[in-house]
């Protein structure tokens, strides 16, 4: 259906002489209509207005009409469209078999209503008077059928008075199409034709929107399923043809001729098939008259019931010097061509010789047709031998190009090459030495020396056999261990990489089961860690297999676990075994400890050793992601900066161990002043920080840093001392007082410095005033 739709979008007004400057935009449709093929195939500017009178969007065909003057515009993209729409059409002139307009922009001014149709009868629409113009024609549907469901497309053939007419329908409504066989009708759609390759018309075509735009006239006068059934063989008894067509003459050099048969006659880039039973003299390149009745035959131009008449003038046509592409493109139907190609075989059949030809990459025949004098012959005449062609020969043919399909839109359309002697199929190059020919020769004699050797060599293929059954057992038993070694191998790498990394403890430790496993063909095989899990595939030992177990050693102290697999009880231990448990062994050790190690180091770059709170890096870790959260959040927090009064007093009067145990006593104190999202960091020596990230203003940081402070209340007692402490604490807030790590730091730092300023400044003042007691004491 698409390509019946392109060939009407080439079928466009008539040709005059009248046509826009090249600069010029054509704004009216007459204007555009009235250009030749020529003009319109210098791409002129058009910007015009029209009525849309039929739209199929995902063909990208459009028919537009002003007045009485239409013509077919191809669309872009899909664009919807409705039938009666007043459009704008920008875009440019193209040639074909009429000029027609490619879209580059349609705009909808408004809705209007579609023109009046006109009434059209067969002869009106094959001259094409009425071309791409809505029109109503009155015919009998003879077929109606639903050719696409989901594009809701249908084809309908129609006899009109003096022919054929055929319909493209937008409807998949089959039961109302069934309903129409043999009705008399009234048919409104927009009128276009069928064409061939060489866009020569073949047909009348029309466009029909909607199956409203059917009117019965008059219903069969029977449905067509209940008439009664005829024989197969006496189907003709119903034939009632009239054939009123007239007789016409063409004029054209004889290209091809098979007397009793047919004639091909070429008129400069024109070419029609004859069907003619004349046998007459006929001279290859004579200027010829034929007579006879024009028809069409599976969608090419044809002339039937001819009679030929050759002028004895000469006129030869010389070949179109063609490639395979080219003529697969339907635009060289009957044309004298020349192709080159390779020979692939050469078959002679009853009724022609045929060869089948390489170009390209893609096979085509060039074919000799055989007298036709020798069909039905009691003595048929002796044929000339078959032209012998080697195979792989590169050969220049001759010939009229016959194609499958008349389609001009369908590309890559498969053809033949119909040559008229022997003379037209030349050979240009010699086959190559590596010809099928040649290799069936080189095989023929290595198998006469194969036949020549066998019978010594089937004495030996015994005794061959048996070793060499024996070899390949023994290679591939080799061949399964070096394959389970570098399977093992690479298992064992790669728990390497995996301890190495940062995969988890547990799926590494499986990982050592499986390993092991491969040891033991794929025996059960699981791991248990010390106050730990139990990992792999566990095997109770009520299932009867035989376990065995191996302790996966520490470096120091007690072992860290144990690996585990459960074998079949049939097999006895072997040395295999226990080389498979060390490894695995070593293995589980060195990710135990690798893995305890490696925690044990991050602990101690984020803890403060003696505090076991978290260090400056951790706080200066934690505060920077504080930021970036409060930042992308719009949030707050606090940060308490603290700093114990007089600590030096501590180490300077009871030594160094002392002040440590103090220092631990003090961060115990201080955490439990602190919410569990809360976090305590040592600084160094005597400071330490809090970071408050739930705080919800400054006054619940304040009511911590109080706790904070009121928690030196109490003394310590440390080693069989009682220690009285206190501490100055200073806070800030994010963002009031910072926005920046270390702009919140220096605050709270400050904050804690005025607070210890100010309570040095009251001691002293209550030292002025009671110098007569004794001093106060902090610590006892």
């Amino acid at each position: 259906m698409k390509n019946w739709i392109v060939a009407v979008a080439l079928s466009l007004g008539f040709a005059s002489s009248v046509f826009a400057a090249d600069t010029e935009s054509l704004t009216t449709l007459r204007a555009i209509h009235a250009l030749t093929n020529a003009q319109a195939s210098r791409h002129l500017p058009t910007e015009f207005q029209a009525t849309v009178t039929y739209d199929r969007g995902y063909e990208r065909t459009l028919f537009v009409q002003d007045g009485d003057v239409a013509i077919f515009v191809q669309i872009p993209t899909n664009i919807q469209l409705n039938l009666g729409d007043r459009v704008l059409v920008r875009g440019t002139t193209h040639e074909s078999f009429r000029p027609f307009v490619l879209a580059t922009n349609i705009t909808v001014l408004g809705r209007g209503s579609l023109p009046e149709p006109a009434r059209a009868n067969f002869d009106d629409l094959m001259h094409a008077r009425y071309d791409c113009r809505l029109v109503t024609v009155r015919a009998l549907v003879r077929t109606a059928d639903v050719s696409n469901y989901s594009s809701r497309n249908s084809r309908m053939q129609m006899q009109a008075d003096r022919g054929s007419i055929d319909a493209t329908l937008d409807t998949n409504d089959a039961a109302a199409l069934n309903g129409l066989l043999d009705a008399e009708v009234e048919v409104t759609g927009v009128a276009s034709g069928r064409f061939d390759g060489k866009m020569q018309q073949t047909g009348v075509l029309l466009h029909v929107a909607s199956i409203d735009d059917i009117k019965v006239l008059k219903r069969a006068d029977a449905s067509p399923w209940s008439l009664p059934v005829t024989p197969m063989d006496e189907i003709l008894t119903g034939s009632n043809v009239q054939e009123l067509t007239p007789r016409v003459r063409v004029q054209g050099t004889v290209t091809y001729y098979q007397p009793g048969s047919a004639v091909v006659m070429q008129s400069g880039d024109k070419s029609l098939w004859i069907s003619t039973q004349s046998r007459n003299d006929l001279q290859i390149g004579d200027v010829a008259n034929a007579t006879g009745i024009p028809g069409v035959h599976d969608g090419f131009l044809t002339l039937t019931r001819s009679e030929i008449e050759d002028s004895g003038a000469k006129a030869p046509v010389s070949p179109l010097v063609s490639t395979w592409g080219e003529l697969t493109q339907s635009h060289h139907i009957f044309d004298l061509v020349s192709i080159k190609g390779q020979v692939v075989m050469g078959v002679r059949e009853a009724a022609q010789d045929e060869y089948l030809l390489l170009a390209e990459g893609h096979r085509f025949s060039a074919i000799i047709r055989h007298p036709v004098a020798t069909y039905g012959s009691v003595t048929p005449p002796q044929l000339p031998p078959m032209k012998e062609i080697p195979v792989g020969s590169t050969v220049q043919v001759t010939g009229i190009c016959i194609l499958e399909d008349s389609n001009p839109f369908d590309a890559q359309v498969p053809f033949n090459i119909m040559m008229r002697s022997y003379d037209d199929i030349s050979v240009i190059a010699q086959p190559s030495w590596l010809s099928v020919g040649n290799l069936v020769r080189l095989v023929s004699i290595l198998l006469v020396i194969v036949l020549s050797v066998s019978a010594w060599g089937w004495t030996l293929k015994q005794k061959v056999g048996r070793q060499t059954a024996a070899l390949a057992k023994r290679i591939e038993a080799e061949a399964a261990m070096e394959r389970e070694s570098a399977q093992q191998e690479q298992r064992r790498s790669r728990i390497l990489e995996d301890i190495n990394g940062s995969r988890p403890l547990a799926e590494i430790l499986v990982e050592i089961t499986e390993l092991l496993s491969l040891y033991h063909h794929g025996a059960p095989c699981w791991c248990e860690v010390t106050d730990g899990a139990r990992l792999g595939r566990y095997q109770a030992e009520s299932t009867g297999l035989r376990i065995v177990r191996a302790e996966i050693p520490a470096r120091s102290g007690p072992p860290l676990g144990a690996l585990y697999a459960g074998l079949d009880p049939t097999t006895p231990p072997t040395a295999r075994e226990g080389e498979a448990f060390v490894v695995a062994s070593r293995l589980a050790t060195l990710a135990i400890e690798t893995r305890r190690l490696y925690s044990d180091l991050v602990h101690r770059s984020e803890f403060d050793l003696l505090t076991d709170i978290h260090n400056r890096f951790s706080l200066d870790k934690q505060l920077e992601t504080l930021v970036a959260v409060a930042q992308e959040k719009a949030g707050i927090f606090g940060l308490i900066y603290v700093d114990l009064d007089e600590f030096k007093q501590v180490n300077d009067l009871y030594g160094h161990r002392v002040g440590d145990l103090y220092l631990q006593e003090v961060s115990v104190r201080m955490k439990r002043q602190l919410r569990g999202g809360d976090l305590l960091a040592r600084l160094g020596g005597d400071e330490f920080a809090a970071l408050i990230p739930g705080a919800r203003n400054r006054a619940g940081v304040e009511e911590i840093a109080q706790r904070l402070e009121h928690c030196f209340d109490e003394p310590f007692t440390v080693d069989n001392y009682v220690l009285h402490g206190s501490a100055s604490v200073g806070i800030a807030l994010y963002p009031e007082d910072g926005s920046t790590k270390d702009s919140l730091l220096s605050a709270a730092d400050a904050a804690m410095y005025v607070e210890k300023h100010t309570k040095r400044q009251s001691a002293d003042e209550t030292a002025s005033a009671e110098r007569s007691g004794p001093p106060p004491t902090s610590l006892s």
